[in-house]
This record gives C-alpha cells, structure tokens and sequence, in this order.
C-alpha cells in the first residue's frame, strides 16, 4: 500500500510547487499592487494524536471524535514566509512536540472500545516535523485597499507537504522503563513469515492542512490562530497497526533478552487484570486501513522582516501622509 501512495505524494508536491513557481514570478499579473514580504516569529499550542492507541466509545476513527484531550501535548515551533502578494503566503515551519496515546483512559461502555481496553497498550513518541505549505487569504479579494494591513482581521486555509520523524516508546510494567518499541519488531515487521510487514521508518511524508485567522496589530507584527491536521502515510506512530503474532518468533529472530521483551511488549491484555479476555496469536491488534494522524493548534506571533515596496505605488501621485 505503501508503494502505491508514492506516486501520489510525489504528484501532490509537484503540484504545490508549480503553484509556488508560478506565483513567485507574477508580480504584474496580480489583481493588487505588489509587496513582497518576509515574516518570521513562532507557534506554541496543544497538539494531539489520533491513531489505533486510545480514543472513545464504539469504533475506532482516525478523526476527533476518538481525540483524548487527557494526552494533550505541547507543540512549539518557528517559521519563516514570503508573501508575494497579500493574497498569497509561503511558509516554511519547523516544530518540535509530543505524541502521546494509552488504551488505559478508554472508558468503557460495552461496546467495541472494549477490546482496544482490554489491548492495554500505550506509547509516546518524541516529534520533529518540517513542512512548507500555501496559505490563501480569499478576503484580500474584497478589501479596498489590501496593502495597508493595520488593524485588519484575515481568515486563510492552508495546506502543504512537509515531512516529521519519529521514535515510538512503551511502558515496560516489568522494568518499569520506557523503551524503543521499533527494534522489537511487535507485530513481526520484517520477519520471513509476514512479507507484507516491511519494517517502518521513523522519518515519514505528511500533508498538513488547515484554516487560520490573522490579525495585525501594527504593519509590522501579527497574531494568529490555526488549527493544522496532518495526513500522514504511516500506521505506526504508535507502533499498532495489524494482528498479534505468535512469540515465539521473536526468540527466532531475536537475541534472548530482547525477545523477553518483544513479548511483554508487543502482548500486554493479561497485564493488571485489566479484563476476563486476552488476546493471541492472529488476533486484531490494529487496524491497518487508518492510517495515523496528528493535529496542533498553534498561536503565532510573526514580525515582517522586510519589505520590498519599490513597486506599492504605481502612479505619479501618492496619497498624502497619514498623521
């Protein structure tokens, strides 16, 4: 599946950076005179995931309705953009964050959230992404005079490519440690008997998308609110994603302690008792058809660094200076 979505993802980047090239280079062909700006500044908000590890009553689904606000983390960040006209922004972000999910804050209610409470599974990860994305002001089409940003309110939609690395750990009840989930092969990834497990990678491409609203206290600095979704291609982030297999493979392919450990790990329902089933080989662990996702909302704080605006004033005469 994996193999399939290259393509697309390939595509996809082509497509935003003919957008970009075709921008850059329009300045006479915009509707509005033209301002070319730089802004810096940073982002701090709560970010969340939305995986196979936790959620709510019923079925599992990669959207908010599974979100545990109990596994809110922090997500903090910076970002560079150049505006080519007000219309348009291009952004390049780098942050930094959180991913955290536990099957144990899963209230159950006798449905099929007992079975993912019955998994007793749970994993954090430490995140790293970088993405450039498009972001579109569709208001600017409708101001009198787009240029002059003071005290004005703009609302945009954003998407982009970017792409974010990642390190799932567990909690060893034995050890009473947290450790590296991804050299333990849980589910077999890698193993001769399962050839549709390929052994994931820790860095992986997203597709942020999002909406925002931007607010200019001065010509020079904004404030900003935006919530970012992001589609990604893996489903183990949280190190979850098919059926559990049998342990003795691990003892097969692994050196004796490590096995020990892939087996306490990749198996945890008869830990504390937390029900009368367990699981075993064969069995559901994960749903491989939902991909993982995460989402942030972030509070921006940008300064224009620089603006290039030989070209504001069109005309012989400028309007008179505002006191």
């Amino acid at each position: 599946m994996k193999q399939k979505l290259q393509p697309f993802v390939w595509k996809y980047v082509a497509g935003i950076l003919l957008v970009i090239f075709n921008a850059l280079p329009s300045q006479s062909q915009n509707l509005f005179e033209k301002v070319s700006n730089w802004e810096g500044g940073f982002t701090i908000g709560p970010s969340n995931f939305l995986g196979d590890l936790g959620g709510n009553y019923g079925r599992g689904t990669t959207f908010l309705k599974d979100n545990n606000l109990q596994m809110t983390k922090l997500m903090i960040g910076g970002f560079l953009s150049y505006q080519p006209s007000e219309w348009i922004n291009f952004r390049l972000s780098l942050n930094a964050g959180t991913l955290e999910g536990d099957d144990a804050i899963i209230k159950g209610k006798g449905g099929l959230e007992e079975a993912r409470k019955i998994r007793n599974s749970n994993f954090k990860s430490r995140l790293l992404e970088g993405f450039i994305a498009m972001e579109i002001y569709p208001t600017v089409f409708f101001e009198y005079e787009p240029i002059d940003v003071f005290h004005k309110l703009r609302p945009y939609g954003l998407i982009g490519v970017g792409a974010f690395h990642f390190n799932p750990k567990g909690y060893d009840n034995f050890s009473g440690t947290w450790v590296d989930l991804k050299p333990l092969h849980t589910e077999g990834q890698g193993f001769p008997e399962y050839p549709d497990r390929k052994e994931y990678k820790l860095t992986q491409l997203n597709i942020p998308m999002g909406i925002g609203i931007k607010y200019f206290v001065s010509d020079k600095t904004s404030l900003s609110l935006e919530i970012i979704h992001r589609k990604t291609f893996t489903d183990y982030i949280d190190d979850v994603s098919t059926n559990y297999i049998n342990p003795s493979l691990f003892y097969t392919y692994l050196p004796t302690e490590q096995a020990r450990l892939a087996e306490r790990m990749a198996n945890k329902t008869d830990i504390n008792n937390v029900g009368s089933t367990t699981f075993g080989p064969g069995d559901k662990r994960g749903t491989p058809t939902n991909n993982d996702a995460y989402y942030s909302i972030g509070f921006k704080i940008g300064i224009r660094l620089g603006t290039d605006d030989s070209r504001r004033y069109t005309g012989d005469v400028r309007c008179p200076i505002r006191f």
